[in-house]
């Protein structure tokens, strides 16, 4: 088998949504008589700021900030309590500006860590899932926070402060629940040091990276053109940190890019354009919450977007609907991943644990939409 070919198939099977995107999108074409200029269906602008914020959050990554971020705030002797309040919380913050992915990817495995140095790992399952919860509720708050609200805020061109009524109540009325379920825990004395302390690689690359997310924030409230950001950000990188573009997921980005392709398509079929049209009409937010715990939230925003106007009942959805099955989220599923790797691990604990916090958000999450 071609070099080329067998590291296309690797990637596929790594990236199981994206090999379903492309697929639908390739299928799509066969359900259109015309599919005409197909290409406009996909929103370059997302895909721009997407890739720009991808490679600025994997160039802080790279300099260790959040790893030295938590260790100057967990180290000393405390209560298991406060531990946890500091676990969890550091991913509900986190993922408003560096996305709920990025802030599991971080801070699940320094969880593990802290928790095997301190002989508590049987209580890893319960943490772990609180902190999926809390990466999922923090990254409703903002534009950046997670890939269907960049997407949205750009598709639907919501005004910034409208789009912040909308996700501010969600985000902190479910960290008032978050908070709670945390305390709740077992307390018992800690004394917790750190063998080596992390200090920040590359100083210059972290101010570098500081300044493109500055560029990046201005481009999402359209203070930036998005063609100047990309070319800026680029040149930047490869210029002076290249190793950031390799933290970039282009898979998620072909996954976008199908997604796009195929919502498209279905557009053009008036008897799908039709129906969907009729079940988004009154329940945008119900039909996006429901596609979300089987299609995954970022691809039912794609997919439902283009039929509906509703784009606060569409944003709801696709947010609140990460609470629910593992694959509802990708971050949810980035979680659960790394939990697994342990040779400890207590999968079917894990998953009741999920699920249970999971169901009481999502129904007190859609509670809090009925009144706002």
């Amino acid at each position: 088998m071609p070099l080329s070919l067998a590291a296309a198939l690797r990637f596929l099977r790594a990236n199981a949504v994206t090999a379903v995107s492309l697929l639908a999108a390739a299928l799509s074409f066969l359900l259109v008589e015309a599919p005409g200029a197909w290409w406009r269906a996909i929103d370059l602008r997302t895909l721009n700021l997407l890739f720009c914020l991808m490679v600025v959050v994997a160039g802080l990554r790279g300099c260790a900030l959040f790893r030295v971020l938590a260790q100057s705030l967990l180290a000393g002797r405390t209560r298991f309590r406060s531990l946890a309040h500091t676990l969890v919380q550091l991913p509900f913050w986190i993922s408003m500006v560096a996305t709920n992915d990025v802030a599991l990817i971080a801070l699940v495995p320094f969880a593990i860590y802290a928790l095997d140095r301190l002989g508590l790992r049987r209580r890893l399952p319960g943490l772990v899932a609180l902190q999926t919860v809390a990466a999922n509720l923090g990254s409703i708050a903002t534009p950046v926070g997670n890939p269907q609200n960049l997407f949205l805020y750009t598709a639907y061109a919501i005004p910034a402060a409208d789009f912040f009524a909308a996700t501010l109540p969600v985000a902190f009325g479910g960290a008032l629940l978050l908070f709670a379920l945390t305390h709740a825990l077992r307390d018992e004395p800690i004394d917790f040091h750190f063998e080596h302390r992390r200090t920040l690689a590359h100083p210059r690359k972290a101010v570098l990276c500081g300044a493109l997310f500055l560029l990046c924030l201005l481009t999402v409230f359209r203070l930036l053109p998005h063609g100047w950001l990309f070319g800026i950000v680029l040149g930047a990188t490869l210029l002076f940190y290249r190793a950031a573009l390799r933290g970039v997921d282009y898979g998620l980005l072909l996954t976008f890019v199908g997604f796009f392709v195929f919502s498209g398509n279905l557009g053009r079929i008036p008897a799908v354009d039709a129906l969907l049209g009729r079940l988004l009409e009154d329940h945008a937010q119900a039909t996006a919450a429901l596609a979300s715990q089987v299609l995954s939230n970022v691809p039912a925003a794609i997919l439902l977007s283009p039929f509906t106007d509703d784009w606060a009942g569409l944003l709801w959805g696709a947010d609140i609907g990460a609470f629910g099955t593992p694959v509802a989220s990708l971050a949810s599923l980035i979680s659960l991943g790394l939990y697994l790797r342990e040779p400890d691990a207590r999968p079917w604990r894990y998953l009741l644990l999920f699920t249970l916090l999971n169901l009481a958000f999502l129904c007190v999450l859609s509670a809090l939409t009925l009144i706002l």
